[in-house]
């Protein structure tokens, strides 16, 4: 690991929209609150429960904004090569990441954090937070072009602390035009700030889900809305989908294509059996975060599978915090019209609904930078550059992606060809062979979804064809 030192402070389609509000930024000193009061839990499918917090009134999350400072006198055209947060007292939060102003600049550099336990008192050693987030939206399209965007780091969940010591150091400048290397730095960044993220409990809403004669009972439009989306599926506010028999999928499946359709079909489609689905409702999203509306595609023709980079040290009980705290982190830090994934798998094999608009649907994500088009990201809750995959993660994701291509007639063992958007691999417009579950390495510049998880698709596209019969 590489150290430095500095002195330390003892302290697409059409859609309906609104503009996102812009993240309050909190002043500093700031007081510690209460602790945070459980949120309903949501049962995995062995039995155990998932959600942090299990009891008492619902709390909201937050985001704290805290400008970085210089670290050193040294400049880099009119930047320090060094810069950080000093160690000091914060609000409760448990996930963070470092955004700034350009979202077309990237930062060259390392970037470590180290966290105190709101829980034991107890600072953690430094950790790496991945600098190289090649997620978001396509080029020229609506989402990418708000003027809200920003230039981010991956998030890191490093749970319910309060307080936080950050350091950035830029890397050495590329190798002059003559092949000499040079001993100067490249200038981090401009308007680089510090997220610190409180994922907060489920919101009231979600107190009903559980409850077969509150189902809907409580949902403000946002949320009705979001939860509308599933209707063809579950009733309004369920907090989860119910798996299928693979021969109820294909019956239901024949069914959502219309009379004719299913009067017509021959052959019986080759769809997975679907899983078992955490809706939004289920993880506590706070719909009133994200823009109103939603955008889809035409259709689904391959899945790329992602990691999060947001570590391993979570709990099964903890996803759906986690995936709370990327939400936010992804529209009021990033400046995301919603949560850039279409779905999430925990360790334990658990799949989550990620951006609204209807599991079956072919909604729009901002995952695989110049793919975003007829395609849906998947993505493994962790890091998996040298940590092997749980096998319970590999399987849901086979699960799911037979389920979800296989209603768009998709062969998890086959390949595809999508139309570029623009990225750093292939031009803006350039028809691209992909396999149809591919890696977002596949069609960007990236080391996501991590060399272990990304050696692991041949295993999730072989069981994923199994699982359609194949």
């Amino acid at each position: 690991m590489r150290g430095f030192l500095f002195s330390s402070s003892p302290t697409g389609a059409p859609t309906v929209g609104v503009g996102l509000t812009c993240a309050a930024v909190l002043s500093l000193p700031l007081t510690l609150p209460a602790a945070a009061a459980p949120a309903r839990p949501v049962p995995a499918a062995d039995g155990s429960m998932t959600g942090g917090r299990t009891s008492g009134p619902a709390v909201p999350g937050s985001t704290q904004s805290l400008p970085l400072v210089p670290l050193t006198r040294e400049l880099v055209l009119g930047s320090a090569p060094q810069q950080g947060v000093h160690r000091q007292d914060v609000r409760h939060f448990s996930l963070v990441g470092v955004v700034w102003d350009n979202p077309g600049t990237e930062l060259h550099g390392q970037v470590q954090v180290r966290t105190r336990s709101a829980t034991t008192g107890t600072w953690s050693g430094w950790q790496d937070v991945d600098t190289h987030n090649a997620h978001g939206a396509d080029p020229d399209t609506a989402e990418n072009t708000s003027g809200r965007v920003h230039g981010a780091t991956a998030p890191l969940w490093v749970g319910d602390s309060d307080a936080v010591e950050l350091r950035v150091r830029a890397d050495a400048a590329p190798a002059t035009g003559d092949g000499r290397t040079s001993s100067a730095t490249a200038p981090l960044p401009s308007g680089l700030r510090l997220e610190l993220i409180d994922p907060g409990a489920e919101s009231p809403a979600s107190d009903s889900a559980g409850d077969p004669d509150r189902t809907g009972v409580g949902l403000d439009d946002a949320a009705a809305g979001a939860s509308a989306a599933n209707s063809d599926l579950v009733p309004l506010g369920a907090a989860e989908i119910p798996a299928l028999s693979k021969e109820d999928t294909e019956r239901e499946a024949l069914a959502q294509r219309g009379p004719e359709a299913a009067g017509t079909q021959l052959v019986k489609p080759h769809t997975g059996p679907r899983p078992r689905i955490v809706t939004r409702h289920g993880w506590g999203a706070d719909e009133k975060l994200r823009e109103r509306g939603f955008v889809y595609t035409k259709t689904v023709k391959a899945a790329f599978v992602h990691h999060t980079a947001s570590g391993n040290n979570y709990t099964c009980s903890q996803a759906p915090s986690v995936i709370r705290g990327i939400y936010r982190y992804h529209v009021k830090s990033m400046g995301w019209r919603d949560i850039g994934y279409n779905f999430l798998v925990d360790k334990c094999g658990n799949i989550y609904e990620g951006r609204a608009g209807g599991v079956t649907k072919a909604v729009k994500g901002a995952h695989t930078l110049g793919f975003n088009s007829d395609s849906m990201g998947v993505a493994a809750i962790g890091t998996f550059n040298s940590t092997k995959p749980p096998s319970a993660a590999v399987t849901g994701a086979a699960k799911l992606t037979a389920w979800k291509l296989g209603l768009y007639g998709g062969n998890p063992k086959g390949k595809t060809y999508l139309k570029s958007g623009g990225g750093n691999l292939y031009p803006k417009g350039k028809n691209v062979r992909l396999n149809v579950i591919s890696g977002h390495r596949d069609g960007y510049a990236t080391d996501c979804p991590g060399k272990q998880l990304y050696s692991k698709l041949g295993t999730v596209r072989a069981a994923a064809a199994r699982y359609q019969g194949r």
